[in-house]
This record gives structure tokens, sequence and C-alpha cells, in this order.
């Protein structure tokens, strides 16, 4: 797997939106035809400027980040879409998840024992509620009972309580970052 292949992948789905090549999957890299499931993260002066990506490998890696990348440039709920200007200021990140293993715990003190911070993503979901933090955001929540507290609020949950019946799944990625951009 090459970072730099994902990354230029992810950009230049951007980009075409702005009136730039549609990208194409470079010749020699078969890895990408195979079902993948990513995250495109866009940072903006170190703050985020969307997220969004797939739990589960669906399609190829190819289609997933180019996909994905779009609905992060365009379609993040939580912000408005990106303009050209700044996708000249965008950082991109690429996070290719692993497939999801499920954890049999029955309660947050089992899940924490097993937990791995800094290494696992997490997904919880309880009837038709939903969420998922991928490894990195270990970075801005290192604290594992806070990690787990504020998924349960994004998926919907009570923060302070552990419904019966939720269901939890931990992944690894591999992450490709472009570097810092410079001021």
């Amino acid at each position: 797997m090459n970072g730099d292949v994902l990354l230029s992948i992810a950009r230049g789905s951007i980009a075409e939106a702005f009136g730039g090549p549609k990208p194409v999957a470079p010749a020699g890299e078969p890895w990408l035809d195979e079902q993948g499931a990513a995250f495109v993260t866009l940072t903006l002066d170190h703050a985020l400027r969307g997220c969004v990506g797939s739990a589960q490998a669906r399609r190829p890696l190819y289609d997933d980040v180019v996909e994905n990348a779009k609905a992060a440039a365009f379609g993040d709920p939580r912000f408005t879409p990106l303009t050209a200007d700044e996708l000249a200021r965008t950082r991109l990140e690429v996070s290719v998840l692993s497939p999801l293993e499920k954890l049999d715990v029955e309660n947050e003190a089992q899940l924490l024992a097993v937990l791995r911070p800094g290494v696992d993503g997490l997904q919880l979901s309880w009837g038709a509620h939903r969420a998922l933090f991928i490894p990195e955001m270990w970075h801005q929540v290192p604290d594992p009972r806070e990690f787990v507290r504020l998924l349960k609020r994004k998926a919907g949950m009570p923060p302070h309580e552990w419904l019966p019946g939720t269901r939890v799944h931990r992944f690894t990625a591999q992450r490709f970052a472009e570097p810092e951009a410079r001021s």
C-alpha cells in the first residue's frame, strides 16, 4: 500500500470538483482494486474541516477513497462545503481500516480492560445508534474513559451509562498524511 498514491487520489478527487482532471488509478497498483475501507480527514489551520469514511470494506479501495474524500470536503454535515481557496491550504489524511473485530464485552469496565489506547479505533452501536472513532482520535482524547464517553455521546447514547446489548467492534488503521502546511 502506498500512502502517496492514496493521498494523491483523495486530493485529486476533491480538486476535480473545482475543474481539475478526474483522478485515475495508477497502473500497476492492483491493491487499489481490492475491497477496502478508508476514512479521509481534512484539516485547515490545524482544525478539523471534514472527516468521512467507511467502517467496512464494500467497494474497491480506490472508489472508497474517491467517494469519502468528496464527502469529507462537500458533504460532512458539520461543515460548509470546502472552497477552492481552502483546498490549497487543507491538509489531507487517509486512514485505511483493518476489518472490524467484535469484542464480547458486557459492560464498560470490560471494554476498558481490553481497549488499546492509541492503537484501537472503536465502533459502538445500540439499536439504530452507531458511532465510530478512528485511532487518530486518541491524539485528541487520550483518556480511555473519556474516549468511550465521547463516542457514546456521538452515537446518541447516554454518555455516562452502559446500555445492555451495546455492540462493540475495534479495528486498527494505517494512516497516511500530507506534510504539515507551511505558513
